[in-house]
This record gives structure tokens, sequence and C-alpha cells, in this order.
């Protein structure tokens, strides 16, 4: 049996407290099975870039890191990431910044990733590569004459080519992309536009599944991430969740909650989200005293100057929200800037009668699977999901919505609230079978079979 090295921006070892996410989990159990290795950034900055690597290993998983510069991570991560490549996938070409040291940063990184990696790839390995810090890796790897199998999945969309051409150099970033064997998207959206890109700006030929540039050939395929159903399910049944579930009962009393939870970041319409809960207040004032809004949003990237703008016009609209509608004895939106844990997350949704998935784009968005996972069967409640959310093409039975059209969600929010038993136990049966069959043990199988059964020209 081959091993798998997996590559990332950040490693995640085994955690002992187990509060770690579906994906950590299955490619830990992944690395497990094979004897892998799991390759990253430290996440630790030292004054002077060496090259060398620290290894560890956790519950059986092996991991090796390297160290990056100050300047490494201004440039690569905090620049070319998070405030070229991060926005401008998420159709935001109105923020992207487009700095000659960002990409010369993203460059440099990159390398001094492939340096240390190459040498710890033996014959028979398969390599997987994640997500759009790392899109020239395998290009690299390819320089060192490494001839392994080598597939990459990029957790984001794929912007159409209108918008990936206003990126400088869009065209050596693409054509590095085919050091790959195979390259997986998250939805069928997504791969149509890098297939566009690929026929249309590189002169590529498409045959079913392979795209063909200039003689070099990778596998273009969908396979979308899903939940660790098994064990969200098990977190539900802790004490820790009871014990949040009946804090919640006691605090909402009467109240009808309709839960949010997303990472503060201006792809998941925040904002459009609480002036949409804002027309639902207006419209249907029968709601008042009866509902409230729980949205959770943890802070990211702080040092990102549009991060801190998003923050700050969220707390405006909340409390501008409620100084309109709160009375001395009710308020609409209970807004949390903090994390949460799986097993109090498990409760959350669970006691909320509509899940508010509204993201403006996503590549996927797994709380949308989370929240039907948390349900009860005999009792569920009713997602409410953007259909620019990549989990849209899998959750046909949630009900969609544009998250530009506040009065479209607000008329979807009350349908979901006067939607009677047997139609929310139906459109959640169907749901619960598809977040269940398609888990992240089922797509991390599938992506990994891809990779090693796919031919190639090399």
């Amino acid at each position: 049996m081959s091993r798998l090295i997996v590559v990332s921006n950040r490693v995640s070892m085994p955690s002992p407290d187990g509060s770690q996410g579906g994906l950590a989990v299955a490619l830990q159990a992944a690395l497990r099975e094979s004897g892998g290795l799991w390759f990253g950034w430290s996440g630790r900055e030292v004054e002077e870039f060496n090259g060398s690597v620290s290894f560890e290993e956790s519950d059986g998983v092996r991991s090796a890191v390297v160290d990056l510069e100050p300047q490494d991570v201004e440039e690569y991560y905090n620049g070319f990431a998070n405030r070229t490549l991060w926005p401008l996938f998420h159709y935001r070409i109105d923020i992207a910044k487009y700095n000659r040291s960002f990409g010369s940063g993203y460059e440099r990184v990159n390398k001094r990733f492939a340096e240390p990696l190459h040498v710890m790839i033996e014959p028979e390995d398969t390599i997987w590569i994640n997500d759009y810090h790392l899109i020239p890796m395998a290009s690299l790897l390819r320089e060192h004459g490494i001839k392994n199998k080598i597939g990459f999945f990029l957790h984001t969309p794929w912007p159409p080519t209108r918008l990936l051409v206003s990126l400088p150099h869009h065209e050596r970033l693409v054509r590095s992309m085919f050091g790959y064997d195979v390259v997986g998207f998250q939805t069928g959206e997504w791969l149509e536009s890098f297939r566009h890109y690929c026929e249309n700006e590189l002169g590529g030929t498409i045959d079913g599944d392979y795209i063909t540039v200039d003689g070099q050939r990778l596998r273009a395929v969908v396979c979308p991430i899903g939940i660790d159903f098994k064990n969200f399910i098990d977190s539900s049944e802790t004490d820790l969740a009871h014990q949040l579930a009946e804090r919640m009962r006691v605090s909402l009393r009467q109240l009808t909650m309709i839960v949010g939870v997303d990472r503060l970041d201006y792809s998941k319409g925040l904002q459009e989200r609480l002036v949409s809960f804002e027309h639902l207040l207006n419209a249907y004032p029968d709601l008042h005293r009866s509902v409230v809004l729980v949205q959770v949003a943890p802070p990211s990237r702080g040092e990102v100057e549009q991060y801190r703008h998003v923050r700050e016009e969220l707390n405006e609209l909340a409390g501008r929200i409620n100084g309109m509608f709160a009375e001395v004895d009710w308020t609409p939106i209970r807004y949390v800037n903090r994390g949460y844990r799986r097993e109090e997350l498990t409760a959350l949704y669970r006691a909320a009668r509509v899940g508010l998935v509204t993201p403006l784009r996503d590549g996927m968005n797994l709380v949308a699977k989370e929240y039907i996972a948390a349900q009860d069967p005999e009792d569920p409640g009713v997602l409410v999901l953007s259909r620019f959310a990549g989990a849209a093409a899998q959750m046909q039975d949630a009900l969609l919505v544009n998250p530009y059209a506040p009065e479209e969600v607000a008329e979807a929010i009350q349908t979901a609230l006067k939607m009677p038993l047997a139609e929310r136990k139906a459109r959640f049966q169907t749901l619960r079978e598809g977040v269940e069959k398609e888990d992240v043990h089922w797509w991390r199988e599938k992506f990994v079979n891809m990779i090693e059964e796919t031919e190639t020209i090399r």
C-alpha cells in the first residue's frame, strides 16, 4: 500500500479534546491507514528562514512542518492568498489587491515548501495538495524530478474566466496546475469555469474528464466534500451538548430560534442576512416577541482590513436593528463574536427551527450539512440556503434563496417558520440521507482513489 502525503498551508494534528473539524479527522484517518505524512507551515514565525523541518507524531499521525519569516507570512498568506486569491475566487475583484510583492512572496513560499518536501517523497507515495495557498506546488515538485501521482483539491469556488483574467500572470498560475494528475472541485459550476478558462485562454482541448494544454494533461473532476456525519451525531449526545441544550431552552423560553453560524468573512453575506431579518420583522409584525436570530460569527484574519470593516458593519447593523425593534423583555438579534466546540454547535443547531445559511459565494459550506445532521428526526428544523453556496447543488430540498434579495430571504424564513411538520420531515429525510451517504470519509476515499487510478502521461 502506498503512503499518502497530504500537503496544506497548515497542519492539523489529532487533538486530545476532539475539537477538530471533520476534514482534519478524515485526513488523519487516511494518514494512519497508509503510514503517511502531513506537511505544511507550522504557524510559527522565525527571524530568518533556514529550511529546517520539525517532525511530530501524535496518535499514529506523522507531521512535518516548516517555519516562515514574517515577510513570508505577510506576502504569501496575508497578501496573495487572502488579499488577492480569496476575494478573486469569491467573485470580489473590487476588493482584491494586486501587489507585485504578494505574488513574489507566494511563489517564494511555495518553493520553500517544495524544497524540503521533495526529499521526503518515496517512489510509491500518493501526494495530495490542498487549496489555493499551494496551487503551483505540483509544478515545483516536478522540477525536482518527482514523478509520483499528485492530486489537488480546491476548497473554494473557481471564478469565471472574465474575472480570473483580472489577475496578473493568471496564465502562468493556471499552467502550473498541469503538473497535477487530478484537480478536484466542489461543484460542477466551478469545474465548468475551469474548463472554460483552459479552452478559451490556453487553447486547451477537452476529452471527457481530461484537459490537455500544449501536450500536458490533467483530469478535472467534481468531488464535493462532506462532514464527519457519525462523529457529529455522537457529539450531540455528550454531556456538554445536553447542558447547552438545556441552557438554550431556559434562555429562549417561548421564542423560536433562527440560527446562523459563520466565520466572520465578507463572502458569508452576514450584512445581507441581518438586513433580510430586518425585512422579516417589518413584513411580519406578528413575529415580534416570538422569534430570535442567534448569529455566531467568530472573528478571523483580523490583520486584513476588509475583515475589520465587516466586523464594524455587523456591530452597527445588529445594534441598529435591535434598537429599532427590541423591547424591555425581547431582543431580536443575539450576535456572538466567538467560536464554539462541536458539541455546543450540535445543541445550537438542534434548538433552531430555522438554519440560515446565506453566503454570497461559498465553495461548499459545511454548516448547512451540520445543521441537517443535528436535527431531531421527529421534529426537524428547516434549512434556508443560498443558491450560491456549493452545498446547494446537493441540497435541493432546502429552501434555496438569493441572498442579495432581502425580501426573498425574509419570505423563505417565514415559510420555514410556518411549514407543517409533515413537509419538514419529508425535506429533512431527503437532506439527511445525502449528508450521511456523501460524508467526509466518502469524499476522501473517492478523491484519493481518483488520484491513484488516473493514468499519467509523464
